[in-house]
C-alpha cells in the first residue's frame, strides 16, 4: 500500500513537471513567432521610402464575375435587418444593392422593400 502510494505521488509529479515544460514550450515558441513578426513588420517598414504607408492587406475574395453571389448577400442582409427592427440599416443595404447592381434581379423586391421600410420610419 505504501509503495502504491509513493507511486501515485511519483506520477502525480511527473505530470505536474511535464505540464509546465510544455507551457513554458509553447511560452517560448509563442515569444520567438512575435518577434519574427515584429521583425518582418520592422524591415517592411525600413524597405518603404519615406512618408509612404504601408499598404493595407487585401482580403481574398471570390466573387464570380457577375456578382451574383454579393448581389443576394446584400438583399438578404438588408431583408434580415429589417425583420431584425433596424429599418434604416435595411434601407442602407438596399440602396447599396441598387447602387452597385441597378439592373439586378433582385431590384424590384428591393425597392418595394425600401417603400415598405419608409412607411414603418415614417410612422415610427
Amino acid at each position: 500500500m505504501n509503495t502504491l502510494f509513493w507511486l501515485v505521488v511519483a506520477a502525480f509529479a511527473a505530470a505536474l513537471i511535464g505540464m509546465v515544460w510544455y507551457i513554458r514550450r509553447k511560452a517560448e515558441e509563442r515569444k520567438l513567432a512575435e518577434e519574427a513578426r515584429v521583425a518582418a513588420f520592422v524591415s517592411g517598414l525600413a524597405a518603404m521610402p519615406k512618408g509612404a504607408a504601408p499598404a493595407p492587406p487585401v482580403p481574398p475574395t471570390a466573387a464570380p464575375a457577375n456578382g451574383v453571389a454579393l448581389q443576394k448577400l446584400l438583399f438578404e442582409a438588408a431583408h434580415k435587418a429589417g425583420e431584425a427592427g433596424e429599418p434604416a440599416l435595411a434601407i442602407q443595404l438596399y440602396a447599396r444593392l441598387l447602387s452597385r447592381f441597378p439592373a439586378t434581379g433582385f431590384a424590384e423586391p428591393a425597392r418595394a422593400a425600401v417603400a415598405a421600410l419608409h412607411k414603418k420610419v415614417v410612422k415610427g
